[in-house]
């Protein structure tokens, strides 16, 4: 079976790790597969959200440790590529995506998989989520952009304190810390998602992407320079059907529909 599952519902893609008898851990094929999945669902005018989950109890382990200790797989002999290319990596392409993603924490996040899912701009957790910064436990550093995003979400001091001592984090925690919007029971987990998911994707999708643009663009910009950026696309906004549709419903007291691309 696929190590990366494709299901859609509406305008809500959710992409599923598969290797529940790993805890689904990371694996070459895993990686290819859901950057090219990311990349082909972005380009996709019918999907509005993606949803990434994990099957079964946890969400992602991390680095495949059996693999990497019998010398195959990611971290074995055989495991790196002769050149490093980070650019259709998983991380990389997770961060330039213009569609907004929603992790469905189900389980637990060590590792790589907590790069990944705070990679997502949306986090809702399972109650018996946990999100494990195992790296310097394993003699690694947080290579799939935990460095760059948790300083950036929790502050330096306490982005330092979590990945210097290695520390787990059950889903109370999470989000005290704000690193997931909320946790839910368990059973529910699937169905906030998609509440979540669905509401999004009921918007007016070119603003949506726009604003997530802008968003990651503010990051590395000054303010003057950045409102001009958002000036600029704006312009296009005020002339789409999106912008016609979403006035008349507002003068007309009802919701708006914002169909097609």
């Amino acid at each position: 079976m696929s190590e990366v599952l494709l299901s859609t519902e509406g305008a809500v893609a959710t992409l599923t790790l598969n290797r529940p008898d790993r805890l689904n851990a990371i694996s070459p094929g895993m990686l290819d597969a859901l950057a090219r999945r990311l990349v082909e669902l972005d380009a996709d005018p019918a999907v509005r959200v993606i949803v990434l989950t994990g099957a079964g109890r946890a969400f992602c382990a991390g680095l495949d440790l059996q693999d990497a200790s019998a010398g195959t797989g990611i971290g074995g002999d055989t495991g790196f590529p002769p050149t490093l290319d980070l650019r259709n990596a998983p991380p990389t392409v997770l961060h330039g995506l213009d569609t907004p993603t929603v992790c469905a924490l189900n389980g637990a996040a060590a590792g790589y998989g907590m790069d990944l899912a705070l990679g997502c701009d949306i986090r809702i957790a399972s109650d018996r989520a946990k999100l494990a910064a195992a790296f310097t436990r394993r003699g690694v550093v947080p290579e799939s952009g935990g460095t760059w995003l948790l300083p950036r979400l929790v502050g330096w001091t306490k982005a330092a304190e979590i990945i210097f001592t290695g520390r787990t984090l059950d889903a109370g925690q999470c989000v005290e810390l704000g690193l997931v919007n909320r946790v839910v029971p368990a059973e529910l987990l699937g169905k906030e998602t998609r509440a979540l998911a669905n509401e999004i994707a009921a918007n007016a999708p070119l603003a949506v992407q726009a604003s997530k643009r802008m968003m990651r663009m503010a990051e590395g910009e000054a303010f003057d320079e950045h409102v001009h950026h958002v000036y600029l696309q704006l312009i296009p906004l005020f002339r789409s059907r999106y912008f016609v549709e979403g006035m008349k419903s507002f003068l007309e007291k009802r919701a708006p529909e914002f169909e097609g691309r």
